[in-house]
């Protein structure tokens, strides 16, 4: 690079970086589009709207027919947020919450009536008209059909022209497919059906057809859809056109979904409540990314020189890129999503730290600077792409899997991985030639590899392998225990196991701080307990304190504490059983999700490495590294809640990274070293020549979360804690046990295993 073009492009940069930091900090326009504050929060950073549902009917809903209801309605409202959270209250109620959304009567509108959808013949069996079809002008002024029944739902269900309801429906997905007569690309909605549906939809097409008429779908009092049937449909699958756009697809789909609910819901109350934590939570978390940030640039300066200057300028890129793209995609973002990005933060370091130690080797073999840097991020190049492929492989399958919080995490993750390799092997590489070509190219500036020591690792795997049995039985063994003292083998929180929702009416006005530092400690000394969530209703002093269930003696203590202490009235307080926010189909899926990911990594880096050991090895080190901070967490009984979720996923992605760097200099000595050489050596040498990625990357990352710990409300630092202990096992898996299990494997299944 020339000196001009260089001083041009630093000018640009540092130009980029300004306007894209001001983007981040203040936005742009009157609207601060792009900017921190116009990221979508969740429900305990900004509070949203909460509506409760009743089931309609006098007898109490099956439990099986309640439980499907949730999922769906979960799976429904999660267009609106992937945090949305929807759970059991009482024995007849459902309770949705939605982040990020101030007006209740938008959404109840949106919603319609859970479980009221009918697809409706154009003729009764006398060939009398069901509907009517006229044209008409909407609020746009477009010319539009309108249909209208001309006769009552219980007269269309009594003659048999209500064919089929939305329980009939298994599955409604919107997609495209091409129209075989103009060739173009149609928007269209798939439906399929269930066996009882299939019957009785291919009895109803086959006189619809035969007629030429149309089989209408009518939701919550109005016709969504009235599409012609164009053949006899009997296998149970069918396809509705004429949608305009995937958005308008996506719709119908979702209204079909919705509406074919197995139990019909009435409204029974809907509020905008408060941010479930204080502001004092956001201002922490920023004092702690501060903080960590400048951790991270003052180690990768002091360590790298020159080349943690570029580093730290990148991340300082990667950083404001990551606010902005946030709010362009309008991802929702929780506290544990806040503390994921920050985590990431750490993480998005070791691309830079993997090709500095590359620099570093190739300047310790007499090349020049400008070699280093060339030949440098050249070898790098597969070990960075292969570890960030598989974690985004893992972020994919989540994606697409996953629900809930699993669903937003995955978005992030996969946000996360594409910057830091984007900012790493282009924005960094740039700089380092840019001031490479000012003059800077001493090598003292970039640091000279000394001559490493080969540490004996595998001399030690017996102990190593035995270490790490000897824990993760330890922590089986405190589940039992906790478990036969009347505990839990973990401490779940209410996410998990549910508990009781007291409502209640202050005299006063109180923040959400007070509320936190006034009354949540006396309800933690009755419930012995610290799982305490608060919420406040909106425009009113009431607010929703959700515990562990209580029992009858520990509601009246809670009542009589309420009154003795803020002057409440007893009869303004209510409390109500509810039930887990993370119901049984999402542990499923996020258990599905979770093993399909391991599958597809495993298939990856067998396809990339041309040997399934390496796949084997990866995985049974993730395997432990999940099983031994699942024993931290029986044993310092920290909540498993959702962020609990979220932890096991992070350290699934930062121990993989860690094991494929290994993984990457074993097949690089190997094709170097030849295979008359010791094995042995190959797997030691490989370790030893890694030591300082491996270390380096844990104390950045970890510098982030011990900034969380520091500063991070109860709540964060319930997050940060089981990470910081992970952040210390992955890297003691990736150094002293995946290459010793791929040792071990090469022994016993030969030269050859693909």
């Amino acid at each position: 690079m020339k000196k001009n073009k260089a001083i041009t492009g630093l000018i640009v940069f540092v130009l980029i970086l300004i306007g894209l930091g001001y983007t981040a900090a203040f936005g742009i326009g009157a609207d601060k589009s792009g900017s921190a504050s116009g990221i979508k929060l969740g429900l305990d950073l900004a509070g949203g709207v909460s509506i409760t549902y009743q089931v309609v009917g006098d007898e109490l809903p099956d439990k099986e027919d309640m439980s499907d209801t949730i999922y769906k309605l979960q799976q429904r409202v999660e267009n609106y947020s992937t945090e949305a959270q929807v759970y059991q209250e009482g024995d007849d109620r459902i309770n949705i919450e939605i982040p990020g959304v101030s007006d209740a009567n938008a959404i109840l509108e949106e919603l319609g009536q859970p479980g009221t959808l009918y697809f409706i013949a154009q003729t009764d069996s006398a060939g009398n008209q069901n509907y009517t079809s006229n044209f008409g002008i909407d609020a746009e002024g477009n010319i539009v059909e309108i249909h209208e029944l001309t006769k009552s739902l219980e007269e269309l269900q009594a003659d048999g022209s209500i064919v089929l309801t939305g329980t009939d429906v298994a599955s409604a997905q919107a997609g495209t497919q091409q129209d075989q007569l103009m060739n173009n690309t149609q928007y269209v909605v798939q439906l399929t059906l269930t066996d009882t549906g299939t019957a009785a939809f291919a009895a109803a097409t086959e006189k619809a057809y035969n007629a030429g008429e149309s089989i209408a779908i009518y939701y919550d009092g109005e016709f969504v859809s009235v599409p012609n049937v164009s053949a006899v449909i009997s296998d149970g699958s069918a396809v509705i056109t004429g949608q305009h756009s995937f958005e308008e697809a996506d719709r119908l789909a979702s209204t079909i979904r919705i509406g074919g609910l197995k139990l019909e819901l009435q409204e029974l109350r809907s509020n905008v409540v408060g941010a479930q934590l204080g502001s004092d939570a956001i201002r922490t978390s920023l004092i702690a990314a501060v903080v960590g940030f400048a951790l991270v640039v003052i180690f990768m300066i002091a360590v790298y020189y020159v080349p943690g200057i570029a580093a730290s300028l990148s991340l300082a890129l990667y950083t404001a890129l990551m606010v902005i793209l946030l709010n362009a995609f309008e991802i929702t973002l929780t506290l544990p999503g806040i503390a994921g990005i920050i985590l990431s933060i750490g993480m998005a370091v070791d691309a830079n730290v993997i090709i500095f130690a590359r620099i570093r080797e190739e300047l310790a073999t007499g090349k020049t600077v400008q070699s280093a840097i060339k030949i440098g991020f050249s070898k790098a190049l597969s070990a960075i792409l292969d570890g960030n492929i598989t974690t985004l492989i893992a972020a994919a399958v989540l994606g697409l899997k996953g629900t809930g919080s699993i669903k937003g995490f995955a978005q992030t993750l996969a946000l996360g991985i594409i910057l830091s390799m984007f900012t790493a092997l282009l924005i960094t590489k740039f700089l380092l030639n840019a001031l490479h070509a000012l003059g800077v190219q001493s090598p003292k500036a970039y640091g000279v590899a000394k001559e490493k020591k080969t540490l004996q690792i595998l001399s030690r795997q017996k102990v190593f392998f035995g270490i790490s049995v000897a824990v993760i039985l330890a922590g089986f063994v405190v589940m039992g225990i906790n478990q036969a003292s009347g505990k839990s083998a973990l401490n779940y929180s209410l996410e998990f196991v549910g508990g009781t929702s007291t409502t209640l009416t202050l005299n006063e006005d109180m923040p959400i701080e007070q509320i936190d530092s006034d009354i949540v400690p006396l309800i933690e000394n009755i419930t012995g307990d610290g799982n305490v969530q608060t919420t406040k209703v909106a425009g009113s002093n009431q607010i929703i304190i959700k515990t562990r269930t209580l029992n009858v003696e520990e509601r009246e203590a809670f009542k009589d504490v309420m009154v003795a202490n803020f002057g409440v009235e007893e009869s303004s307080i209510t409390a109500e059983t509810i039930s887990a926010t993370v119901s049984s189909e999402m542990k499923s899926d996020a258990i599905v999700a979770i093993v399909v990911a391991a599958v597809c990594m495993l298939i990856y880096i067998w396809f990339r490495f041309k040997d399934i050991r390496f796949g084997a090895s990866a995985v049974i080190a993730l395997l432990h590294d999940i099983l031994v901070v699942l024993a931290f967490y029986a044993a310092v009984r920290v909540p498993v809640g959702n962020t609990f979720i979220a932890c096991m996923l992070t350290i699934v992605g930062y121990s993989i990274n860690a094991t494929i760097v290994i993984f990457d200099r074993i097949r690089e000595n190997m094709r170097e070293m030849g295979r008359k050489d010791n094995l042995d050596e190959v797997v030691n040498r490989s370790i030893s020549q890694t030591l300082s990625r491996s270390v380096f990357t844990s104390l950045t990352t970890f510098f982030m979360v011990a900034s969380l710990e520091v500063f991070g409300v109860s709540s964060i630092r319930e997050f940060a804690l089981p990470l910081m202990a992970g952040i210390i096992c992955g890297t003691y898996s990736s150094i002293c046990l995946a290459g010793s299990l791929w040792h071990l494997f090469r022994k016993k299944m030969g030269k050859k295993a693909a």
